[in-house]
């Protein structure tokens, strides 16, 4: 039970267009008032909770709880894997979503609501998913991880535009696809899965461990976080107008029946961008660089409460 237990809880203010700083005393009372012990910082910079999650497991924590979005979890996850005092699997997450898009919740089915979020931490049934780890070729710069799903191309370029639209909650993602399709440009690319090598002037490239994305967006075929496969979706030379007329598809799956949309499992998958100019890769909703990538499996690697 969670009142034997030391806790340490990483709360970023910013989360929720900036609702989770408001919120943080009454989810301090609630836990108080389920008699948990922990201790708290907030976020002060972007990334910060990657640095907070690798400081309090040194000092030997090994429950986190996460007051944030997916992007807070997606950093907690990285502070996770980057440190080397403890198996990864040995740490465990809560999860208190407070965030633009809370994609991640919806595959496992975890409330929003912070009362139901705490029980659940509370009760300490804990699960084990699948994780990927991102190598960018051409940067020299750490590895990154990712829980939910990464993608090269479009899905980059409407995050790099979405922050100025958090004010609209969920319907931030759509209004980035939406404005994103005026200035996008589709672009060349070879991506290998296993032995076979598929060219392609892309929109995009995605892969998935999770159900969700983009504020509830389906846009891979059939996720599993368990099964030791990444689910990709490669959609080739679509148009925009032909976006357009699919934008329901984005939030019901079917985008991916699409017949300039292919579909693969694996567990390794590599992508090369054949332009000078290289699209955005994004990670779980955040940006990580640009260009060609490696991306490997790493199996039951994150224990989170549910």
């Amino acid at each position: 039970m969670a009142n034997k237990t030391n806790w340490f809880v990483i709360i970023n203010p910013t989360s929720g267009n900036n609702s989770s700083k408001q919120k943080w005393p009454k989810i301090k009372s609630l836990l108080e008032a389920q008699e948990f012990q922990f201790e708290f910082k907030f976020t002060e910079y972007a990334n910060h909770s990657v640095k907070i999650t690798q400081n309090a497991i040194k000092q030997g924590f090994k429950n986190i709880i996460c007051v944030g979005g997916d992007g807070t979890l997606h950093n907690i996850l990285n502070g996770i894997m980057t440190q080397t005092h403890v198996n990864s699997a040995d740490i465990n997450i809560g999860v208190i979503a407070i965030g633009t898009g809370n994609d991640w919740i919806k595959t496992h089915q975890l409330s929003q609501n912070i009362e139901k979020a705490i029980q659940v931490i509370k009760n300490g049934k804990t699960k084990l998913q699948d994780i990927g780890e991102i190598k960018l070729l051409n940067h020299h710069q750490k590895k990154v991880y990712f829980m939910n799903l990464a993608g090269v191309g479009f899905d980059g370029f409407v995050v790099s535009k979405v922050h100025k639209y958090k004010y609209l909650g969920a319907l931030a993602y759509l209004t980035g696809t939406l404005l994103g399709l005026f200035s996008f440009k589709n672009f060349n690319s070879k991506t290998t899965i296993d032995s076979e090598i598929i060219e392609s002037k892309t929109l995009m490239v995605l892969i998935g461990l999770c159900q969700f994305s983009g504020g509830g967006m389906q846009l891979t075929k059939t996720p599993n976080p368990f099964d030791g496969l990444f689910d990709i979706s490669i959609a080739k030379h679509i148009s925009k107008l032909d976006i357009i007329k699919n934008v329901s598809k984005l939030f019901n799956g079917k985008i991916v029946n699409h017949k300039k949309v292919a579909t693969y499992k694996t567990d390794a998958i590599s992508v090369e961008v054949t332009d000078k100019q290289l699209p955005f890769i994004q990670a779980d909703g955040e940006l990580i660089g640009n260009g060609n990538l490696n991306i490997k499996l790493i199996p039951k690697a994150f224990s989170f409460y549910c």
